[in-house]
């Protein structure tokens, strides 16, 4: 994609966002697959900024020693409906990324777009009920998700909010 996106004017340019996690799976039906491997993975989709791919900690202790590209440790990160937090990798993918130590986005000049941006920030849990964290996170989402449906706001990806 990096290379299709070469040369495309940002409006028409796709950009994927990849989630990577080992562990186990549990096949419900035929293409049905559920387990805390599958959702890590989702919620990991969703940390990922676009064009870029996230790893868990477990993934990438397989993967780390075969890979030759710029890792950003993004620490431990907590993930909608997953228990335990878990400590997140990203990887730059395109050109310059190999053997580099600073992500290619880090270096890259940020994208600009020519309409209204938007960015949604996390809602605080104020109650002291963490049970609620999960509460306030689909609020958070809802309003993202809301807003990326009208075409001439840009909206601010929720992870890039984080910073």
């Amino acid at each position: 994609m990096v290379e299709r996106n070469a040369g495309v004017p940002p409006d028409r340019r796709i950009q994927f966002r990849v989630g990577i996690h080992l562990g186990n799976v549990v096949e419900e039906a035929a293409d049905d697959l559920m387990g805390d491997g599958v959702n890590i993975a989702a919620r990991l989709e969703g940390v990922a900024e676009p064009g870029a791919i996230c790893l868990s900690e477990d993934a990438y202790r397989q993967a780390r020693s075969r890979l030759d590209l710029a890792i950003t440790d993004l620490g431990e990160t907590s993930l909608k409906n997953i228990a335990e937090s878990i400590r997140v990798y990203a990887l730059s993918v395109g050109s310059g990324a190999h053997g580099s130590t600073v992500p290619v986005a880090a270096t890259a000049a940020p994208f600009l777009p020519d309409r209204p941006s938007i960015a949604v920030l996390l809602f605080q849990n104020m109650s002291g009920d963490a049970e609620q964290e999960y509460f306030a996170d689909g609020m958070v989402d809802d309003i993202i998700t809301g807003l990326a449906r009208i075409k001439w706001l840009f909206v601010i990806a929720r992870n890039s909010c984080f910073t």
